[in-house]
Parts: C-alpha cells; structure tokens; sequence
C-alpha cells in the first residue's frame, strides 16, 4: 500500500463522501474512486459502503483508517524532521508561456500543502527554451510542452491538446470549421531564433515560407495580427479581439509535460507525482524514486 493511496482512502473516510474527498485532495472523482477500488483489491476486503446518502465504512474499513492515520501521521513527522534538518528548502519550476496555468491550479495548492515550509520559485521561459532552464540548471522541475530534446532528462505527459491555426480575424480561411495543413500551403509562418530545439522549432512551425522571428507567446499573436503571419496553438487558448483559431485536422496534439533531472532529489520527484496524480492520464502516476 503507498502512502499516497492512504491519504487517499483518508480524505474518504473522514468525509464520507467521494465529491468531497476529492475536492480536499484537489483532484477529480474518477481517479480517486478507481484509487478506492485498487486499495480493496489488495487487502481484499470491502472498505466502504456506497448509497445514494453517501458513504459508510465497513468493519474492515474502520481498522484500517486507524492504522493509515498512524501511518500517514508518522510520514508527515518524518518529513518535517528532515526539512527540519535540511535547512529552508526550495524549488524552481520552469514553466513555458502558461504552462503551470494549464497543469491546474490544484496543483500550486497540492504541493503546498504537501510541503509547507518549501520556497517556490517561478522561472518563465520563452519559446526558445522548452526545457524552461532545466539543461541550464536555471530549473529543477520544468511544466512545459513537447515536443523536444528529451536526451538526460526523464519527461511523462501530464495531457494532449488538440491544435488549431492562428489567423487574422479577416484571413479567408477564419470561418472554415476545420483546416488541414495543405490548406495553409505558401503561407508564411513566425519561425524561432537560431539554436532553438529543432524538433520544438519543427513542430510550431509545421511547414510554409518563414516569416518574421518570435521568442514568447505574445510576439507570435502579434506576428500575425501586423504581419499576416500564420502559427499553431492548442485550442483552449482564447484569442484577442481580431485573431481567430481554426482547428488542423491533421495535426499531432500538443503534449503538456512535466520533466525534470533524474539525479534530482525527492522534493523534486515529489512535485512530478503531484503534477501526475492531480492531471496526469490514468497509469502514469506510479514512479520510482
């Protein structure tokens, strides 16, 4: 049994209701149920009763909310003698235009609540950085988009937006409901500086002439509303008054990730399982370390 999953039959069992539990741990209903679920399947026993009134704990289920409190409560004093001993700790998260925006804001209030006396620090980087500084060691932890250069670096996909091209609001093609990239044919498209990752660089600008260079979010919106510039974006993103997206049929989505050094400590790999288990597609929270 991991500890995390205890905490997780916690919350349940002091709220006694899935929506509420969930909301406390700042993470959806389905991924705690199923967490509930695998819990009962390895001590083979039923722990709660659901209805429609709410939840109740079997016999099986009151004995072991005893012992993952103890539990749970030794792990949080542990915690606190080693921060104790290692001195005021910090973390620098890189982040990548709104990147730690689009990991959640459940996750800046997780992680503080798991580690309450860390000092967080918030390095944006522009586009032509997609490790956000990691490779610099500028970052310890980077929330960021691939894809890009993942040699040295362990990176594990949080979620997968679908793309869509950036157009004047009064291009021809801004009220088609859908594009591919062959209709984009001879447009000219905002390109990144010299030296910037090639497989990032490729994938932004996906084809077409090379029209003017840009370095942060904000410089290609205005590269297309001066310049007639076209460029790529995941879909969520709201446009300004004058620009206008159109979904690409046949574009790959864009990978939200968190990446991070693998010699990197614990408090590291503690913030890449909560970006994990609060966003992270079912599967990809068990990590080593």
């Amino acid at each position: 049994m991991e500890l995390r999953t205890l905490r997780y039959f916690a919350a349940v069992a002091e709220e006694l209701h899935f929506g509420r539990a969930a909301a406390r741990l700042h993470m959806t209903q389905p991924p705690l149920s199923r967490a509930i679920k695998q819990l009962e399947a390895d001590v083979g026993a039923v722990l709660l009763r659901r209805s429609p009134a709410g939840v109740e704990l079997t016999p099986a289920g009151v004995a072991l909310y005893a012992e993952a409190r103890a539990l749970l409560e030794q792990a949080d004093q542990a915690r606190a003698r080693v921060a104790a001993a290692a001195g005021a700790a910090t973390i620098t998260i890189g982040t990548l235009a709104d990147s730690a925006e689009q990991a959640g804001t459940h996750l800046a209030a997780a992680f503080r609540e798991r580690h309450p006396g860390v000092e967080v620090h918030v390095r944006e980087s522009d586009l032509t950085d997609p490790t956000t500084g990691l490779r610099a060691g500028l970052a310890d932890v980077a929330l960021t988009r691939a894809p890009f250069d993942e040699s040295g670096l362990d990176v594990r996909v949080l979620r997968a937006d679908p793309v869509g091209v950036v157009l004047r609001a009064d291009d021809p093609l801004a009220g088609r409901p859908a594009l591919a990239l062959a209709d984009l044919a001879g447009r000219r498209w905002f390109r990144f500086p010299p030296g910037t990752d090639p497989a990032w660089a490729a994938y932004w600008r996906a084809g077409g002439d090379e029209g003017p260079v840009v370095r942060t979010a904000q410089e290609c919106l205005q590269a297309v509303l001066w310049s007639g510039t076209i460029g790529l974006t995941p879909l969520y993103h709201v446009m300004p008054d004058g620009l206008t997206t159109v979904p690409l049929t046949d574009m790959p989505p864009s990978r939200l990730v968190v990446a991070w050094d693998p010699a990197a400590g614990p408090l590291v790999r503690s913030f890449a399982r909560l970006a994990l288990d609060l966003t992270g597609p079912p599967g990809l929270g068990s990590m080593g370390g």
